[in-house]
This record gives structure tokens, sequence and C-alpha cells, in this order.
């Protein structure tokens, strides 16, 4: 088991969905809902990631860093360039260099 999916057990099935019609990517775990990470375009065509959110009760396990990974995945693989307005964004993609490249320059 990873270091950032502490205190999970191995068995737990983790999915993240674009949800586009909610303008949010949102984290499944065993078929719950348990996290979401909203967005929207901006004028420039940069994906803004304003707020990321884990309920309470499945906090400090690393699906919040699930999340964003699984978000920043699919913006890759869009060719997208985001502006990280979520200080937890902000901090994942700081502390994750190979992403920093999705980040738009001003």
């Amino acid at each position: 088991m990873s270091d950032f999916m502490k205190g999970a057990s191995p068995a737990l099935a983790l999915c993240v969905v674009d949800i586009v019609a909610s303008n949010r990517f949102e984290l499944f775990l065993d078929g719950q809902r348990i996290g979401f990470a909203d967005y929207f375009v901006d004028a420039s065509g940069y994906y803004v990631f304003p707020h990321v959110e884990i309920e309470p009760k499945h906090g400090g396990r690393g699906f919040g860093g699930v999340l964003v990974r699984g978000a920043l995945d699919a913006m890759r693989q869009r060719n997208a360039k985001i502006v990280p307005r979520c200080p937890f964004v902000v901090a994942w993609v700081d502390a994750h260099p190979r992403y920093a490249d999705l980040v738009a320059s001003n």
C-alpha cells in the first residue's frame, strides 16, 4: 500500500469521474461519492479549480490527492491548462512538480 493512502484498505474501489453537467470532478469510493473538485472554464479557456472537498469522515487518508491527481490527469489528456485557486490544489501541484506544466502562466 502506498503512503498516500494511509489507513485505506487495499481492496478499495476508487474512481474519479468528470461530471461535466455540474462542472466538477467527483471521487467515488466503493460507489459512494466522498469528494469533489469544482472547476469552471475562464475566458482564456483555462480550467480554474476554486474548491476541492473531501467528506470529513474520509479526511486525512490521501483521498484529496487521489481526486486532484485524477482531475489533473484528465486535464493533461485534454491538453488543457489549469488555474489552481484552491489552496489544496496549489499545494498539491507544488508537491508534485511533474504537474507544474499544466498550470497556466500569466
